[in-house]
C-alpha cells in the first residue's frame, strides 16, 4: 500500500517529520491543500510516497504568502466615527471615505445663493439642509461626505493627527503599489498605469468585461490586495448635480492648481488605471486622509 500526499516546511528540503497533507493511497494522480501558512513567508513544498520499504519525494517547490493587510482603527473623537485604517508601505491611510459633517448645503449645491468660495458639504442625492437627516441616509453611511475644495482646504479638516493627502503624497502611494506587485497583471513599475483594482473595494462597481478594469471580476488576487477599499461614491457638481454613484470615485487632493482648481485623483469602473487631473474647486468629491 502507498501513503501519498505532499509535505511543506520553510526549510529547504521538507520531510514527512514536517507539516503534511494525507491524500489517500494507491497509484496515480491526486490533488492536495494547504492551510495555515504564516503571511509574508516563503515555503518550501513536495510530494512524497511511502511504502514498506520507505518514503520517496518528488521536487522541491517553493512560493511565497502573500503579506497580510495591516489594518488598524481610529475613532475621531469630533463625532464619534469609527475608520478603520490600512498601512500601505510607510503610509497610513484612511480605508474609508471622511464622513465629517458640520454643515450640509442641500439643494443649492456646494455654494449658498450669493455665496462663493465657501465650505460645501453633502450626502449623495440628498438635498436637505438639515446635518442629522443627512447622516440617516444610505449613502452617508456607505460613502461618506462629498466635500468642494474650500472645505477640504479649512483648518482642521481631517482629525488631529491626520491631515488631506498632497498630490506628492497620493504618487507615493501609487508608486510604491505599482512597483511592488500591485499591477493587476503581476508586472511591476508604471505608476498609477494598472493600479486601480488593487486599490478599489472588492464590490459596489458598475460591472465591465474590459481587462483589469475595476468592476471586472477578473484577476481575482488583485481586488483590493492593497486594503484601501477605493468605492465608487459618484460626485457633484458645482450646480448641485449628483452623478455616477457606483461608477465612479474621485478624491480631493491638498494641492493646489490655480485660483479656481486643486488636484485629485480618481477611478472609473471600466479602466485599471488610477487618473490624475485638476477640477473646479466647487466640486464634490470624496476624501481619503492620511496619518501625520
Amino acid at each position: 500500500m502507498i501513503e501519498r500526499g505532499v509535505c511543506w516546511s520553510t526549510t529547504v528540503e521538507p520531510t514527512i517529520n514536517d507539516k503534511k497533507s494525507e491524500d489517500g493511497t494507491g497509484a496515480g494522480d491526486f490533488t492536495s491543500s494547504i492551510s495555515g501558512l504564516e503571511a509574508n513567508t516563503t515555503y518550501y513544498v513536495r510530494a512524497y510516497a511511502t511504502n514498506s520499504e520507505g518514503t520517496s519525494y518528488g521536487s522541491v517547490m517553493s512560493f511565497t504568502t502573500e503579506k497580510a493587510i495591516d489594518y488598524g482603527v481610529y475613532t475621531d473623537t469630533r463625532d464619534g466615527t469609527v475608520y478603520q485604517t490600512v498601512k500601505i508601505g510607510n503610509q497610513v491611510w484612511m480605508a474609508e471615505n471622511l464622513a465629517y459633517l458640520p454643515d450640509v448645503l442641500g439643494s443649492y449645491g456646494f455654494k449658498r445663493a450669493g455665496e462663493n468660495r465657501q465650505p460645501g458639504y453633502g450626502v449623495y442625492g440628498y438635498i436637505g439642509d438639515i446635518v442629522a437627516t443627512a447622516k440617516v441616509q444610505t449613502n452617508y453611511a456607505t460613502y461618506g461626505v462629498l466635500y468642494n475644495w474650500y472645505a477640504v482646504n479649512t483648518a482642521n479638516f481631517c482629525p488631529a493627527g491626520w491631515h488631506v493627502p498632497s498630490d506628492a503624497e497620493w504618487t507615493e502611494l501609487e508608486n510604491y503599489l505599482a512597483d511592488s506587485g500591485y499591477n493587476y497583471d503581476g508586472t511591476k513599475g508604471g505608476g498609477r498605469a494598472k493600479i486601480a483594482k488593487s486599490l478599489a473595494s472588492r464590490s459596489g462597481w458598475t460591472s465591465t468585461w474590459n481587462t483589469g478594469g475595476v468592476g471586472n471580476a477578473d484577476y481575482p488576487e488583485y481586488r483590493n490586495k492593497s486594503g484601501f477599499s477605493a468605492l465608487p461614491g459618484g460626485f457633484r457638481d458645482f450646480n448641485g448635480s449628483f452623478d455616477n454613484i457606483s461608477g465612479v470615485g474621485y478624491w480631493w487632493t491638498a494641492t493646489e492648481t490655480s485660483a479656481s482648481t486643486a488636484e485629485g485623483r480618481g477611478m472609473v469602473y471600466g479602466y485599471s488605471y488610477v487618473s490624475r487631473g485638476s477640477s473646479v474647486k466647487e466640486s464634490g468629491f470624496s476624501v481619503r486622509c492620511v496619518r501625520d
